[in-house]
């Protein structure tokens, strides 16, 4: 397993008339963190972009425990729990500062092609930074 942990302030702008996070920001959020815990691993989503790989999104998903609010320093912990293949699960939970957990959620990213637009199962250089993570 692999995880790691970002802050992120909520903005003003982030939030909607109630004071609360606007939901569509989540998916924002789980960007910043999942870019995080890949650079924590050595790596960047713009050097797999160089190297010919992207990772789309596939699937979605949340679970609003309770709202995240203007002003808030939420920690956002992101971990891969099992190897990756072809597709990359990342989880995510959400906590204010005082340690409540205010959100879950998980993204499916798939390794692709930039050429040819087509999954491809992930490639050694990346293999070569999740691997150590996942030996038994």
């Amino acid at each position: 397993m692999v995880s790691a942990s970002t802050q992120i302030r909520v903005r003003y702008a982030e939030t909607d008339q109630m004071g609360y996070v606007y939901y569509g920001n989540y998916a924002q959020y789980f960007e910043v963190a999942r870019v995080e815990l890949l650079r924590s691993m050595g790596m960047s989503y713009k050097g797999l972009e160089d190297s010919g790989i992207m990772m789309p999104v596939i699937s979605m998903s949340s679970k609003y425990l309770k709202p995240a609010k203007y002003d808030d320093l939420l920690t956002i912990q992101t971990s891969i729990k099992t190897k990756p293949q072809i597709r990359c699960k990342f989880e995510y939970e959400i906590f204010n500062e005082i340690g409540e957990m205010l959100h879950q959620g998980e993204t499916t990213l798939v390794f692709v092609d930039i050429k040819t637009n087509r999954p491809v199962s992930y490639p050694a250089q990346i293999a070569a930074k999740f691997d150590p993570y996942f030996q038994s």
